[in-house]
């Protein structure tokens, strides 16, 4: 196990109409004068944006509010929020909605108070100073809610990146598993692949020795699994929703990552297709993660049978390993496949002829490459998209 600092000061809200304790909360972390951001539209119809603005005016809290985050969060809303925030003397952010709504939250809150582009966040410069953000969950799913990680494409390059510190890690997060009842069934698809990759990003490492993180990620792996098929057939069981909605902060808050090299090239790779083609990002994991995990498989047959064995229940095949680890890589496609996900990019649209693109554009937003497990080149890269350009094993 390598040497690790871990900080994870969040303060977790968890339970039924738990949102209505929103404003106790902002005031509880020293929030006066509040935007709310939030999507499109969702938390407005549901009347949870109602009750949000309630609980502020119950604590005697100013508000004002910036809707409009789309899947896949763009620069240029947070430019927008910064300049809200700094006009209005804000003081706090509360994101209302899932991870994109919370990522972008996160980056206004560290854009305002930086003299220099909040996109310089996302070119390596950690974040040191932020706004306090709290959130109100209504997916399970990025795992923002409980991480120091806020990801964002720039309009102007669509190149999407990360910014990272933990000033950004909010300073509480509300979550009521009631809150994903009626969410659509593709998206509620699409957040458990976004966990399970979020897992599987940390537990395919070079690093040995690591058992006690091997048996959190497989752990968290198994909850998924096991409630993902109850979620699907009745969105409205309370116990698989929170269930999942616990996994999903712990997949994503890094303690099942630390002492550890992690990977995440599966997630570089997912991401120029979210930047260019406006892919979902859980669909975008749920191709390219199998196929990642096919050209790989050879650098450690033996984490990749572990996983097989203890996640995906396989029986070891002490003359042929590999035979048992491509088991475990079919029944994670068949697992992605039952809930409705693609997992080829013929599914997505993607033409085979556009794989050069992707390549290219990855060697922008990627120039040093990417992969913790197995540094890939670009050539690697594109094999990889190839593979995902399959529909079967």
């Amino acid at each position: 196990m390598d040497n690790f600092t871990f900080y994870s000061p969040t303060y977790f809200v968890f339970g039924k109409q738990t949102e209505n304790k929103a404003g106790a909360y902002v005031k509880k972390f020293g929030g006066n004068r509040v935007l709310i951001h939030y999507g499109r539209g969702s938390v407005v119809k549901s009347g949870l944006l109602d009750r949000v603005k309630a609980s502020l005016e119950k604590e005697g809290l100013s508000y004002s509010e910036l809707g409009g985050v789309c899947p896949n969060p763009k620069s240029g809303l947070v430019y927008t929020g910064i300049d809200i925030c700094r006009s209005q003397n804000i003081d706090f952010i509360l994101a209302v909605g899932g991870g994109s709504v919370i990522d972008s939250a996160k980056l206004i809150a560290a854009g305002v108070l930086y003299d220099g582009d909040f996109l310089d966040f996302c070119k390596e410069k950690p974040v040191e100073r932020a706004l306090p953000v709290g959130t109100v969950l209504t997916i399970p799913a990025a795992g923002s809610e409980g991480s120091p990680n806020a990801v964002i494409t720039d309009e102007t390059t669509l190149v999407k990146k990360g910014a990272r510190g933990d000033a950004i890690r909010p300073a509480f997060s509300i979550l009521n598993p009631e809150l994903c009842f009626t969410l659509p069934p593709f998206q509620q698809a699409a957040g458990i692949s976004d966990i399970i990759a979020h897992v599987l990003e940390r537990y395919f490492t070079p690093t040995e020795n690591v058992e006690a993180t091997d048996r959190l990620c497989e752990a968290v792996l198994l909850t998924v699994i096991k409630e993902a098929p109850a979620i699907m057939k009745n969105p409205r069981d309370y116990e698989a929703q929170a269930n999942l909605m616990w996994a999903g902060m712990l997949a994503h808050n890094n303690v099942c990552g630390v002492g550890r090299i992690q990977d995440w090239a599966s997630h570089n790779m997912g991401h120029e297709l979210s930047s260019l083609y406006n892919t979902v990002h859980g669909a975008s994991l749920s191709v390219m993660f199998p196929a990642w995990m096919k050209y790989v498989m050879d650098v450690d047959v033996s984490r990749f049978v572990r996983l097989a064995v203890n996640v995906w229940s396989c029986s070891p095949n002490g003359q042929n390993p590999k035979q048992t680890a491509l088991e475990g890589i079919v029944r994670y496609e068949s697992f992605l496949k039952s809930l409705g996900l693609p997992t080829s990019l013929k599914e997505l649209g993607v033409k085979t002829e556009d794989i050069p693109k992707l390549v290219e554009h990855l060697k922008i937003s990627r120039p040093e490459g990417c992969g913790g497990f197995k540094r890939l080149s670009f050539e690697d890269a594109e094999a990889i998209y190839l593979l995902a350009d399959r529909e079967t094993l």
